[in-house]
């Protein structure tokens, strides 16, 4: 790895941090998305996508994302979902979360453009897309949680009456 990898490797872990430090304190919201692990928590300025539109426009056209914001999907119940690229103009990172709220897979660097359908399985609820490339950097994984009111509250692995 050369110097530009360390610092974005660096980068990336100092986002974490400033992220995480903010997750502690946060309260539930629409327009935020926390995950939690053993390793921390890590927080993105997310818009609700809850509707059939919303879902089909998603990212789409747009030439940039900040590296905290992501847009979250939502399904009235959970499905088998497949997601694709056409129209999208930058690479995507796509964390499929069950109706907990419990991270079931992640799909890294969805390529722009590319109308192959990604699997995120049978039983999915929710969507998280970010950045290309920022999960991996995160570690964000299997087995991750979601904290957010769109999560059915009965169920959710990490309620909103939680605080960490």
């Amino acid at each position: 790895m050369g110097n530009s990898g360390k610092i974005v490797k660096g980068l990336g872990l100092a986002l974490f941090a400033c992220w995480a430090g903010a997750a502690q304190a946060e309260p539930c919201r629409e327009d935020a998305a926390i995950l939690r692990s053993d390793a921390g928590m890590v927080r993105f300025r997310v818009e609700l996508a809850d509707d059939a539109a919303e879902r089909a426009q998603g990212l789409m056209n747009r030439e940039t994302l900040s590296p905290s914001a992501g847009m979250l999907f939502v399904y009235p119940e959970p499905k088998r979902v497949a997601f694709w690229m056409k129209n999208t103009l930058i690479p995507l990172d796509m964390i499929f979360l069950d109706a907990s709220g419990t991270v079931q897979k992640v799909h890294h660097d969805a390529k722009p453009h590319d109308e192959t359908p990604i699997f995120g399985g049978n039983a999915i609820q929710s969507v998280l897309e970010i950045n290309g490339g920022l999960a991996r950097k995160i570690g964000i994984a299997e087995g991750w949680e979601l904290r957010h009111p769109a999560i059915d509250q009965d169920v959710a692995a990490w309620s909103c009456g939680e605080s960490q």
